[in-house]
C-alpha cells in the first residue's frame, strides 16, 4: 500500500496529526541523545500538506508491505500493548535501492519472521520518493509483544543472531542506517 510516512521530533505533534488523518503514529519510548527521530506517522492521504506538523526530520512516500500482522487490531484511545522496534535502513554501497529492497522483502524478510521469534508483527516502509529528510531506503517496524519478547526473543539463538547480521550486511550499509528507535504505536485506523 502507498502511504506517507513522516518523521518528527515531536511525539504530541505525530499522535494529533495520526489522529486527525486516521493513521498510525509510532512515538519513542527511549530518552537521550543520538536517536534519528522521535516519532514517525503512516497515513494514506491526498493532502501531505497536513503533516508538516509531524515531518520536521522527513516526509516520504513508501510502499508499506506488511510481513506480518498484529494477532489483534486495538484503536485509539490507548496504544497497542507491546514495543516496535524502528529500524532505519540505508542500502549498501554498489547496490541500487531496487536490488537492495528486492533482498529485503524476498530473502531477508522470510529469514526475519523464522529467527526473530518473540516479532508479532513486521512491516517493511520502502522508500520510493523522499520530499525531505535524510536518504534512507527504507523502514522496518518490528513489534513485540512485551518488553520481554524484544530483549528475550528477537533471536532463536546465537546462530539465528549471526544469521540475521550476516543477511542485513549483505544488503544494508549498517554504519549509515541509523540505530534502532524504540516507539509505543498508536492506530486511529
Amino acid at each position: 500500500m502507498l502511504e506517507f510516512l513522516a518523521l518528527g521530533s515531536d511525539p504530541e505533534a505525530a499522535k494529533a496529526v495520526a489522529q486527525q488523518l486516521g493513521g498510525v503514529a509510532y512515538l519513542s519510548t527511549s530518552g537521550g541523545e543520538g536517536r534519528p527521530f522521535a516519532s514517525i506517522v503512516r497515513v494514506a492521504t491526498s493532502d501531505p500538506s497536513a503533516l508538516a506538523p509531524a515531518d520536521d526530520l522527513g516526509r516520504y512516500l513508501v510502499y508499506s508491505r506488511t510481513m506480518r500482522s498484529h494477532p489483534h487490531n486495538w484503536t485509539g484511545p490507548n496504544p497497542t500493548p507491546g514495543l516496535v522496534a524502528a529500524f532505519g535502513m540505508v542500502r549498501r554501497d554498489g547496490m541500487t535501492h531496487a536490488q537492495s529492497d528486492a533482498h529485503w522483502r524476498d530473502v531477508h524478510a522470510p529469514l526475519a519472521l523464522r529467527i526473530h521469534i518473540g516479532m508479532w508483527a513486521y512491516t517493511q516502509c520502502s522508500i520510493v520518493e523522499r520530499f525531505s529528510g535524510e536518504d534512507y531506503d527504507g523502514i522496518a517496524l518490528c513489534g513485540f509483544g512485551s518488553e520481554d519478547d524484544l530483549r528475550l526473543r528477537f533471536f532463536d539463538g546465537p546462530e539465528g543472531q549471526q544469521a540475521i547480521r550476516d543477511d542485513v550486511a549483505s544488503f544494508a550499509d549498517t554504519s549509515r542506517s541509523p540505530r534502532r528507535v524504540l516507539c509505543q504505536e498508536w492506530t486511529f485506523r
